[in-house]
């Protein structure tokens, strides 16, 4: 305790790395509330813009579609032949070609409403992922493969929604089942499509500075029937999430028995925006500062010779290892957790007023954010520390700690194509910065995951473990050269 004590009494007392520590927070502050001064929420269009669309569980949503529905009040099922799906996707002005979005769908709803965001499931065919069942946005399940127009059955019992496919009408196969709470006992049933933004590069691998746009897609539906108590009334046609700002669609026609309904948006969770992750830019500006105060904080005892004294007063060398990584552990945890709330919890609302709009995160997210921009700091200071252990000399122990730590995030955000930000972000110490992952990729939702986007390849866990294992690493060394080493 005493050799702690005495490496804190060290610390503060030099008046540069108390400061040090508090521009570190100052940075990670002004860079994540930045943001506020150029955003155009609500500035260049409806001021409803700027307020997302939620599901049932509080994540923000695409929730666009063709719905050819009428109301079901109690149990019933729906039974109708998707005979054909075709699209066209939009790639500038007068610039409409054929094709079909992978995951385009044509196919069969119950919704509690026709209110965007509220619960819903489906049955439908996807324009290169077969038959799936989805319900509440965030839900995919695949059903049977195969090629081809597909029979599709949605029944219900109570709030239990159940769904069927067949390639013939007479062999059926079960998709799934799920319990839609709060259903209620009038929900609106029928016809559904829509079709996503589409991106050439990721489809297409074309890097000619077109990065597609909009589609719709138009499902051919065969022998609608009902049954099982169905008691619904005339059927009618409602754009569910307004009307598509880029095109006229076709609406629903009818040729004999068939119906053609033409959609574009989307049912699905919103995928990648701006996230509270992308609010702590500024963590890798305080980053730069605690690496430098970490490899100063021992490398500074061999420049002025105190490393004399401060062994001879505690002659147990890796006990002054461990005091003095305590000490900057601790006090860069605490900085980085003081920063971290002031910009997640006040900043939010700064950045909101100020024309950004932010992707709804979850308390427990934002905890886990917080708490770990603290752990990222703290434990990147200590690898820093332990370098300045291994090279003694400041000059060299803070450039192998920038390089390591703070080089490859800046590249992968900034400089890298996608595989390799990705690699840097797994394999180097820069993969902690997964401690502010708020992004959730979903499978279900084409889009482009990068680093630049807040998203991180490793789960949080992961990326603490890669960061800890590298400073495991670095303080044993410094740990054998430290007891092996005249001073």
């Amino acid at each position: 305790m005493s050799m702690l004590h005495a490496e804190w009494t060290k610390f503060r007392s030099v008046r540069g790395w108390v400061l040090g520590m508090i521009a570190a927070a100052g940075l990670i502050m002004v860079f994540g509330l930045a943001p506020g001064l150029s955003g155009s929420c609500g500035k260049y269009g409806p001021a409803s813009d700027c307020t997302p669309t939620l599901g049932p569980g509080g994540e923000e949503v695409r929730d666009g579609f063709t719905f050819v529905h009428q109301p079901l009040g109690g149990d019933g099922s729906v039974t109708v032949r998707v005979a054909a799906l075709t699209g066209s996707i939009f790639d500038g002005p007068d610039a409409t070609r054929p094709g079909l979005a992978p995951w385009a769908k044509a196919g069969l709803m119950i919704k509690s409403g026709t209110t965007p965001g509220s619960a819903y499931a489906a049955v439908l065919l996807t324009g290169a992922h077969g038959v799936r069942m989805q319900w509440d946005y965030v839900h995919d399940k695949a059903g049977p493969s195969g090629a081809g127009p597909r029979w599709l059955r949605l029944s219900r019992t109570g709030q239990t929604v159940t769904t069927a496919a067949s390639a013939d009408g007479v062999t059926w196969t079960d998709v799934g089942s799920t319990r839609l709470s709060g259903l209620p006992a009038t929900a609106e049933v029928g016809l559904f499509v829509t079709s996503p933004q589409y991106d050439v590069e990721l489809h297409e691998g074309l890097l000619n500075g077109s990065q597609g746009g909009p589609s719709q897609a138009t499902g051919t539906f065969e022998q609608l029937t009902t049954g099982d108590g169905w008691t619904g009334t005339a059927w009618r046609s409602d754009l569910v999430g307004g009307k598509p700002d880029w095109t006229e669609l076709a609406g629903t026609e009818h040729d004999g028995t068939s119906l053609r309904v033409t959609g574009s948006g989307d049912v699905a969770p919103a995928g990648a925006g701006f996230s509270v992750t992308q609010t702590l830019v500024g963590t890798f500006t305080g980053l730069i500062v605690v690496v430098v105060l970490g490899a100063v904080f021992m490398s500074t005892e061999y420049r002025r010779g105190l490393i004399r004294t401060t062994l001879a007063a505690g002659p147990r060398r890796l006990r002054v290892l461990a005091a003095k990584a305590t000490v900057i552990g601790a006090g860069t945890f605490v900085i980085g957790v003081i920063a971290a709330t002031i910009v997640v919890v006040l900043g939010q609302r700064i950045l909101r007023a100020n024309g950004v709009a932010l992707m709804h995160s979850s308390t427990l997210t934002e905890v886990r954010i917080v708490a770990g921009t603290g752990v990222l700091l703290a434990v990147s200071a200590v690898l820093a520390l332990g370098l300045g252990a291994l090279f003694r000399r400041s000059v060299t122990a803070v450039t192998v700690a920038i390089v390591t730590i703070v080089l490859p995030y800046l590249l992968a955000v900034s400089v890298l194509p996608i595989s390799a930000a990705r690699w840097l972000l797994t394999f180097t110490p820069a993969a902690a910065f997964a401690l502010q992952q708020a992004v959730k990729q979903y499978p279900q939702v084409d889009g482009v995951y990068s680093p630049s986007g807040g998203y991180f390849p490793l789960p949080p866990w992961a990326g603490l473990a890669v960061l800890a294992g590298w400073t495991a690493l670095v303080l044993a060394a410094a740990a054998v050269l430290l007891r092996r080493r005249d001073v």
